[in-house]
């Protein structure tokens, strides 16, 4: 049976963070027609002002924060040497599919402010690809990180031979080919179309019958970029605590074991950071696909705002997060944005160490520029 719709429904009436066609209608919205839905340049609710204003400050934050944040991290790992492990390598990729994905945002803040789609086709298949891409490669990336984190500590000697940044490298160019498996039939599909009240719309137009293979991409994004990651996660993460626990020592030194708890820890944090963000939305789309609900009910329109802010929030979240629980990254933002200062210590530390020599030492930071023929470490 096809699933009802509103009669003017789009693919992302509001900001779609994952691309369903998940709608509601635009008095819903905040929108009230001048007489029905087939008259076109419907006015606007105090409420529907006050709603659009809010969300676009959110996002504008959100824009910034998670651009210049995520733009930081692949600075850190591509400019300094001693960044370059298998698990920044990861953390890489993470910021590139995050930095993507919040670029988009000025386009959908644009789009909600005037109720249509003024970028034209081409960039409607481009911004709800990259929704996609960041979908996909976010979870299978974080999945690849807690497979590196187990096989580091509950296979330390076969890690050796593994958890290499180049093969890190391999996995991401994987990571991003396996993502284009649905991302490029998303970008096909993706188009631009004229509604009855004169809304342009970005949306994606399926195959005949559109409502079932609708429904089936909703079910198979929800198993293969949701159920499916998060189990292999739970299984790498109780295997590790596992071993933590029956091992004192995992590498026969403290300081190494404290480096590779720290790393798995924070790893951790990241991995339930997105599953508390990416949550609500995937039930939120199960919900609606199974059960038909009240599209103009005002809880179920706030809690849907909630759910696609969570998405968002956590592109942002991420660079917060490498600051707080990574003393390397830590000091690669501090000497990225007090370069200054962070001269100023080093040339005093070094002076201090070798009066004679302090021109030809490496700097004390962790965050060593790249040299040419550097050693890479693991």
């Amino acid at each position: 049976m096809e699933p009802s719709t509103a009669p003017d429904a789009d693919l992302s009436d509001l900001y779609s963070v994952i691309p369903y066609n998940v709608t509601f209608p635009d008095d819903a919205m905040g929108f009230v027609p001048a007489g029905n839905y087939s008259e076109p340049n419907p006015t606007r609710s105090p409420a529907g002002i006050i709603i659009a204003i809010s969300i676009t400050a959110l996002y504008s934050v959100i824009c910034v924060v998670g651009l210049l944040g995520n733009i930081l991290v692949m600075y850190g790992v591509v400019r300094y040497t001693k960044m370059k492990t298998a698990t920044n390598i990861y953390i890489f990729n993470l910021a590139l599919a995050d930095a993507l994905a919040t670029s988009t945002l000025p386009f959908q803040s644009a789009k909600y402010l005037m109720n249509t789609w003024p970028f034209g086709e081409p960039l409607c298949k481009v911004v709800i690809a990259i929704d996609y891409y960041n979908m996909f490669t976010s979870i299978f990336t974080l999945t690849m990180m807690s497979v590196d984190r187990y096989i580091a500590v509950c296979h330390p000697v076969r890690a050796l031979e593994f958890r290499t940044p180049a093969k890190a490298k391999i996995i991401n160019v994987c990571i991003w080919i396996l993502s284009s498996a649905v991302g490029v039939p998303i970008m096909i599909m993706a188009v631009t179309k004229v509604t009855d009240n004169g809304k342009i719309v970005c949306t994606l137009k399926f195959p005949d019958p559109d409502w079932y293979w609708d429904t089936v991409t909703k079910i198979c994004v929800f198993i293969f970029a949701f159920v499916v990651p998060v189990l292999v996660i739970t299984i790498c993460y109780g295997l590790m605590i596992l071993r933590l626990r029956s091992v004192r020592l995992l590498s026969g030194s403290k300081e190494k074991d404290r480096n590779m708890r720290r790393i798995t820890r924070m790893v951790l944090v990241i991995v339930a950071a997105f599953i508390i963000c990416w949550t609500p939305i995937h039930i939120f789309i199960i919900v609606k696909t199974l059960v038909e609900i009240d599209q103009r009910n005002p809880f179920i329109i706030a809690s849907w705002h909630l759910c696609i802010a969570l998405g968002y929030t956590n592109s942002s979240l991420n660079p917060v997060l490498y600051a707080f629980l990574d003393e390397n990254f830590k000091r690669c933002f501090r000497d990225f944005c007090l370069p200054f200062r962070t001269r100023v210590e080093r040339s005093s530390l070094t002076h201090a160490r070798n009066n004679i020599n302090a021109n030809n030492r490496e700097p004390v930071s962790v965050c060593a520029p790249s040299e040419v023929g550097g050693k890479k470490p693991v």
